[in-house]
């Protein structure tokens, strides 16, 4: 698995990853999981903690809100149903 943005989440990025995958194989793909319920959702919501407040502390958080500001019309444009 792959290294976090933020060295400081790793520890909380690898317990993520590992819930997630087996969640993904053993249930998921087999039909008995809900993608929006699953058991790894507090985990997620633990390493998304973690990197908006990496993120904050070295200013891309700001980037962040800037890029997603400027893109909105184009992905508004792009997101259309068909």
């Amino acid at each position: 698995m792959s290294a976090s943005l933020a060295p400081e989440c790793n520890e909380v990025k690898e317990r993520y990853d590992t819930c997630f995958l087996k969640w993904y194989s053993e249930k998921y793909l087999r039909g008995n999981g809900k993608a929006d319920d699953n058991e790894c959702s507090k985990l997620f919501k633990d390493y998304q903690s973690c990197l908006k407040v990496a993120l904050k502390e070295r200013g891309i958080d700001k980037l962040l809100d800037e890029a997603r500001e400027d893109s909105k019309e184009s992905d508004a444009l792009h997101m259309k149903r068909k």
